[in-house]
């Protein structure tokens, strides 16, 4: 079999896998674990065979034309470079073990059907857009993984957060993907075609007239779907959902599309100076401001929440500074330990009953519950807070060294002005990433109080998952010397001075939490939460529908009651009730568009009801009345119609004698 006939399988098998789950999942339900598991493990072998025939090789393309457009036209291409491979193989391993982990996770959930088979058709998306060769069919695999992320994300419908969180992401991620359709259409215009190979060309070339318009136009999209800011809101609320779902947007799928997308077109956005300033721009309020809020969280799924939006700024600031390499290797990186992170917070949650880090720390002993989840989360955190010789240091240090050669007006084409605002809020974030990793760990895994419920070991299917995702996270690093020859050439090796830099960073961020930890820690036994566990007996999927729905009540806006053993609000001090709410931007949002919006609605339906349909009831009522007055008039009676009769003719005579007299 030819290396494209395979990689065409990849996204057809979950394709084939999702549309055989939904047509069969409730009259056959003993098929649907299989149709959920075994397509998209077939397709992530299929990708690393691709990957492994592919290698750092030449770029393969293959091209059918799809329809005829009349103007510019639009193929069914296929593209495969060292980029698109290695994506292709995160997407697979991390679906697949999604789909494992779920089988446990949600084995009694009535609509497990319709899940597993929206994951499928999840996956079969993303592998579109990172295969894809043309830029509208790239997007109908961008707009696919929307509205899955609406079901998926709103899988608990029950509670008003996942109705609420589901909309939410849907509504902000379209407001991202108008801009984003424009600029394709203008990009097209200006190239001639939709193919990416082509536009690439037209750009080398100088054959794109308006290169900042189209990237501005392009980067809302990309803001919208791996929620930077503005747009980067709906990914905590996306929290509602399950975790499994919850691994999959963050690590693999929809959140990775746009870094991906902009690493693809990057030559376009190089061409415009003011483009890439604006990207640094972006990457740097992102990376300082997801970190902040992460570390006032006290969900523990919004802390990873958070967490990943911070992780994002760092690919698209790697971006911003031309190295595309740095970027992407970022991304698989990230995309092994977040998924590890996200799955084992599931196992954390079903354990201790709640989501809540507060309620956590006043727990003994939940580390010796759940041995699995403890040492594989552990090596997943000092991956995320970049601590050597983890993945997450290789590929973050590969971020900020490319962020330092563009500072020091190194890399052509790249304005100065971008590197250091990178560099600056890489530094920065790195030392707030290890205190809220810490804090974290500290807080779920060394609480002192009442022991922790012991219902058994984690499903071993749960168990099982997390050790496979511990080995990316724990040795993904090494393969920083053999990346460039998959990339563009360019050195992803550590340099010595962002090194020492960030290292230094995050022994400092994790030195100072474990100092307020220990300041605070003592206070716990001592203040009483009036925490209610949801029962921690119950499928795992149950657990975590009753932490959702009750941790408000349960905890309180914890946003602002003032529990003094969290060691974030006691280092964040009056920043933390502002960072806990995410800088307020849900307000800020609501006072400029929301309100404005629904009161442009309510005059609408006034006008519509009040004036519109005024004319509308008098065009009826006008005639009605006059058919009243002449059915008064029809008596049935044949004298009093002759004598009208007559009198219309004497009054007609007259008349015609009075203008002929002239009077």
């Amino acid at each position: 079999m030819s290396t494209t006939t395979t990689a065409v399988l990849v996204p057809l098998l979950p394709f084939l896998g999702a549309l055989a789950g939904l047509l069969t999942g409730r009259r056959a339900p003993g098929f649907v674990r299989p149709l959920a598991v075994l397509p998209t493990a077939a397709a992530a072998v299929l990708a690393v065979v691709v990957a492994w025939r592919q290698g750092g090789g030449e770029a393969l393309d293959a091209a059918t034309r799809l329809t005829p457009t009349g103007s510019v036209p639009i193929d069914l291409a296929l593209h495969l470079d060292g980029f698109a491979v290695l994506v292709a193989v995160l997407v697979g391993v991390v679906a697949t073990c999604v789909q494992v982990y779920s089988t446990a996770y949600l084995r009694d959930d009535p609509r497990y059907p319709s899940y597993a088979a929206l994951v499928s058709l999840f996956t079969a998306a993303m592998l579109l857009v990172v295969y894809s060769g043309d830029l509208m069919v790239l997007l109908v695999g961008w707009e696919i993984m929307g509205i899955c992320s609406y079901f998926l994300v709103g899988h608990y419908w029950e509670t008003e957060a996942a109705r609420s969180a589901s909309l939410k992401a849907f509504l902000v991620t379209k407001l991202g993907d108008v801009p984003f359709l424009i600029g394709i259409l203008a990009l097209a215009a200006d190239a001639g075609t939709f193919r990416i190979n082509g536009i690439l060309t037209a750009v080398a070339s100088g054959g794109i007239d308006h290169p900042t318009l189209i990237a501005l136009l392009l980067l809302a999209g990309v803001a919208g779907k791996s929620a930077q800011f503005p747009l980067h809101t709906w990914l905590p609320d996306a929290m509602a959902g399950p975790t499994p779902v919850s691994a999959l947007i963050h690590a693999a799928t929809m959140v990775a599309a746009g870094v991906y997308f902009v690493a693809r077109l990057l030559p376009l956005f190089t061409a415009s100076a003011a483009a890439l300033v604006v990207l640094a721009v972006m990457a740097a309020v992102t990376m300082a401001g997801s970190a902040l809020a992460a570390l006032a969280q006290d969900d523990i799924k919004r802390v990873l929440a958070y967490s990943t939006v911070g992780q994002l700024g760092y690919m698209t600031g790697a971006l911003a500074v031309g190295n595309r390499g740095a970027a992407v290797f970022h991304l698989v990186s990230h995309g092994a330990f977040k998924a590890l992170l996200f799955l084992g917070a599931g196992v954390i949650i079903h354990a201790a009953g709640t989501n809540s880090l507060s309620a956590m720390a006043r727990m003994g002993g939940l580390a010796k519950r759940i041995p699995d989840a403890y040492w594989t989360m552990t090596v997943a955190l000092l991956a995320l807070a970049a601590i050597p010789p983890f993945s997450g240091f290789f590929s973050k240090e590969a971020v900020l060294g490319a962020a330092e050669h563009a500072a020091a007006g190194d890399t052509p084409g790249i304005p100065d002005a971008a590197g250091w605002l990178v560099l600056a809020a890489g530094l920065l974030t790195a030392l707030l990433t290890a205190a809220y990793a810490f804090r974290l760990w500290l807080m779920a895994f060394r609480g002192k109080g009442t022991e922790a419920p012991d219902h058994g070991r984690q499903p071993a299917a749960m168990n099982t998952v997390l050790w496979i995702l511990f080995l990316p996270t724990l040795g993904l690093g090494l393969a920083a010397g053999k990346l460039p020859d998959w990339f563009d050439g360019g050195s992803l090796t550590p340099t010595l001075t962002t090194s020492v830099l960030s290292t230094g960073c995050a022994l400092a961020g994790a030195i100072v939490m474990y100092a307020a930890w220990r300041r605070t820690a003592a206070l716990a036994a001592r203040t009483p939460l009036g925490a209610v566990a949801a029962d921690p007996d119950a499928a795992p999927y149950v657990s975590e529908e009753e932490t959702i729905a009750t941790h408000e009540a349960a905890y309180g806006d914890i946003a602002a009651a003032p529990d003094p053993t969290d060691p974030g609000r006691a280092l964040l001090g009056p920043l933390h009730r502002h960072a806990a709410s995410g800088f307020h931007l849900d307000a800020v949002y609501a006072a400029l568009f929301v309100r404005p919006t629904r009161a442009a609605a309510r005059l609408a339906r006034f006008l519509d009801r009040e004036v519109v349909e005024t004319y509308v009831r008098g065009a009826g009522t006008a005639p009605r009345l006059l058919g009243a007055a002449v059915r008064r008039a029809q008596t049935g009676n044949v004298q009093t119609y002759l004598s009208a009769l007559l009198a219309g003719a004497v009054v007609l005579t007259v008349a015609a004698v009075l203008v002929a007299t002239g009077a």
